[in-house]
């Protein structure tokens, strides 16, 4: 199961296989121009005509983990890497509750900071001589890589920090599954992403749940405005 969404509208969508063909299936992404907020699973990059914008919340999630389990050096280099990445955070919204421009120089310092942090953890781990090295060279590889992506945020306002509202969408369903088992056909998967996408989408119009509900099994259900 996938999700898709904007601030407005939600689309849960179900195939048999992951990745691209599951994606393709979903008739979003492969028609989709605009900024996309993901992870870094590779079948994203897949669409071209996109442009991506890494997922900053999960990239903070691997950064504690290599706090957790690194020796020192490295641990200290990713504890780096998070303050850094929250303090450009804080520049940006600060600036976009205020309405000024973000000072240019407090945000080229986090990003030395960033970077530094970065390129050493990188060299640190540069002889990826251990099963969880190789995961820590990985990800300072990455986001030295995909620099822009991740802070594609700092350029454009309309670009979320991450896409928590995609994510908080998808929960349900991996909770529902952990707790009560998947579902027994492709057909009852479909049905329940259906449905969920409708509500998920009323939600977000801020409707009183029960109304749009009434709409749907009465066979005249809520159909988001477009622009």
């Amino acid at each position: 199961m996938t999700t898709t969404s904007t601030d407005t509208d939600v689309l849960l969508s179900v195939h048999a296989k992951r990745g691209v063909k599951g994606m393709d299936a979903a008739k979003v992404l492969p028609r989709f121009r605009g900024v996309a907020v993901h992870d870094a699973w590779a079948p994203y990059d897949t669409h071209t005509d996109a442009t991506h914008a890494l997922r900053n919340t999960h990239v903070l999630r691997e950064l504690i983990y290599v706090q957790d389990t690194a020796p020192t050096t490295v641990a200290d280099l990713a504890e780096q890497s998070t303050d850094a990445l929250l303090g450009i955070k804080t520049l940006v919204e600060a600036a976009a509750v205020s309405g000024v421009d973000v000072d240019p120089d407090a945000l080229a310092h986090r990003k030395r900071l960033l970077k530094s942090a970065l390129v050493l953890g990188k060299t640190a781990t540069a002889t990826r001589a251990t099963k969880l090295e190789r995961k820590y060279n990985a990800l300072f590889t990455r986001m030295i890589n995909r620099w822009d992506d991740y802070l594609r945020y700092t350029q454009d306002p309309q670009i979320p920090f991450s896409n928590n509202a995609a994510e908080q969408t998808i929960r349900m369903p991996k909770l529902r599954v952990k707790v009560s088992g998947c579902l027994r056909s492709l057909q009852g998967s479909e049905d329940f992403a259906a449905i969920r996408s409708y509500t998920a989408t009323v939600t977000r119009a801020s409707h009183n749940m029960f109304h749009p509900l009434v709409q749907a099994a009465a066979g005249t259900p809520l159909i988001p405005g477009t622009t």
